[in-house]
């Protein structure tokens, strides 16, 4: 399993941290890394992804990240298991990532349901923006509604924000921003290949 952490998580996981690499981005640096990111995304082996998912949270978001810009709709139990539990901090930024890429009914329905679990828990900060973020993402593709029932006066996302310091205006700007950057890249490994 080191082969695999040395080889996609060491240089990569803190710029994949609340999306970091977007302030690389247009810049030389930013475009190496996002190509490099779609390249491994393409290599990794299933078995290297499920090693990175047996280890610490930064494997778990680098994982996340990678399944996320491959599209590997396969992995969407494994990301539901391990999101729904979040035993660990920071990795559930890198499976909402990948939910809003694989951008189905089904991916809005684990974040409702992580939603409807952990916002009831206005203590408890995980990755709730993130969520809900991913979530208006899916919304705006699919053109659904999803959101709506936590954004009403008086409904979970104003409980829970009211004891946490938020800014979701940015957050979902911030989350497309990245999809964006993401979708770019992995236009133009196509273009290459």
């Amino acid at each position: 399993m080191s082969d695999a952490i040395d080889r996609y998580v060491l240089g990569r996981y803190s710029k994949l941290l609340h999306g970091n690499f977007a302030a690389l981005a247009g810049g030389p640096e930013g475009e190496v890394f996002l190509r490099d990111l779609v390249e491994d995304a393409r290599r990794i082996t299933d078995d290297e992804l499920e090693a990175l998912f047996e280890a610490d949270w930064r494997p778990r978001i680098t994982a996340a990240w990678l399944i996320g810009v491959d599209r590997r709709t396969e992995w969407r139990e494994r990301v539901r298991e391990l999101f729904l539990e979040s035993k660990l901090v920071f990795a559930g930024q890198g499976y909402c990532f990948a939910l809003a890429r694989f951008g189905t009914i089904a991916d809005a329905e684990i974040l409702v349901s992580y939603l409807d679990r952990y916002l009831a828990q206005p203590k408890l900060r995980y990755d709730q923006e993130w969520a809900l973020a991913a979530l208006h993402h899916i919304d705006a593709d699919l053109r659904t509604a999803y959101t709506s029932r936590y954004l009403r006066p008086g409904g979970r996302w104003e409980t829970w924000s009211a004891a946490n310091s938020t800014d979701l205006p940015f957050q979902k700007r911030w989350f497309d921003i990245l999809g964006s950057h993401v979708q770019r890249a992995v236009h133009a490994a196509g273009v290459r290949h």
